[in-house]
């Protein structure tokens, strides 16, 4: 099999572990395990798996000026961004969540213009108006609550907060790649947030019975800690060995699909004309946001 078939192969599969992520980890909230205790065991079994595989690489030391970074890169990429997402998970939908981080790219282009001073030009500007529209759509207009969704505005919010703050870790994160390995920073990166998470979560992740858990929660818990916090980050590493940026950034448009799918046939949540509505302009303001301008290039007639 061509290096660029597995590529797409693990491309898809990280998209897949994404999807089915929303509906897996929602039911286990918050009756196996809290949010915010989620997350603490998420980041400490990362940091140690990640740990583990840097033992196998070349050793890295971080220069001291670059650890006030890498602390805030920790804060909004691995606590702030994955506490909003699981508790925004708790109180909203599967289907919810995977449209509203679609977002994610939207909230980049303006923080990147607020930040970097970069220019947003008018295909842009309304792109970043359709996706922000359709996001306010579900939470201003959609369902307010259901069965195993007690506040789901609420749960909508946290997950533009969620995006946001993803967003201004690859913006913090990008001077820090050029220079270390993937290996260094993400080891180093689970480490600090494990720290930080402690007195965020220490409570509900001391609450679970840890005894008492069957074999399905137990497989669920170990999904989303190695599958979806180290297995798709090592997946994508793998295909943009093969793939461009770009073409990687398709994936990103099948987990609200791949979601969907799952939560429908688990039972897990329904698809409504409102949120069909609200996921449209989302992705056309995505779309157009991120859409780059066509150059034509004259041949050389000498």
């Amino acid at each position: 099999m061509s290096p660029r078939i597995l590529a797409i192969i693990a491309a898809f599969s990280a998209s897949f572990i994404y999807g089915v992520n929303h509906t897996i980890a929602k039911g286990l909230m918050p009756d196996v395990i809290g949010p915010y205790g989620f997350i603490l065991l998420r980041v400490s079994g990362a940091a140690i798996i990640f740990w583990i595989i840097s033992l196998f690489y070349q050793r890295e030391k971080i220069a001291f000026e670059d650890w006030g970074r890498l602390v805030l890169c920790a804060i909004f990429g691995m606590v702030i961004n994955m506490n909003m997402f699981f508790k925004g998970l708790e109180l909203s939908t599967p289907i919810n969540s995977s449209v509203v981080i679609t977002l994610s790219p939207v909230l980049l282009l303006i923080l990147s213009a607020l930040i970097l001073s970069e220019r947003i030009t008018l295909l842009k500007g309304i792109g970043i108006t359709l996706g922000l529209g359709g996001a306010l759509l579900l939470i201003l207009f959609g369902v307010k609550t259901q069965a195993n969704a007690p506040n789901i505005p609420l749960g909508n919010l946290l997950f533009i907060v969620n995006a946001t703050s993803y967003a201004l870790y690859l913006i913090f994160v990008k001077k820090l790649v050029e220079k270390y390995s993937s290996i260094t920073l993400m080891k180093f990166l689970f480490l600090i947030a494990f720290l930080i998470n402690i007195p965020i979560g220490s409570s509900q992740f001391a609450a679970v019975e840890w005894a008492t858990l069957g074999f399905d929660e137990i497989w669920k818990l170990g999904f989303v800690v190695i599958g979806t916090t180290v297995l798709t980050y090592l997946f994508n590493i793998y295909a943009l060995k093969q793939l461009s940026p770009a073409v990687i950034g398709v994936f990103m448009y099948l987990q609200p699909l791949i979601a969907a799918l799952f939560a429908i046939i688990t039972g897990s949540d329904q698809l409504t004309t409102l949120r069909v509505i609200a996921a449209s302009l989302i992705f056309t303001g995505v779309y157009l946001a991120t859409r780059k301008k066509k150059v034509k290039v004259l041949a050389d007639e000498s």
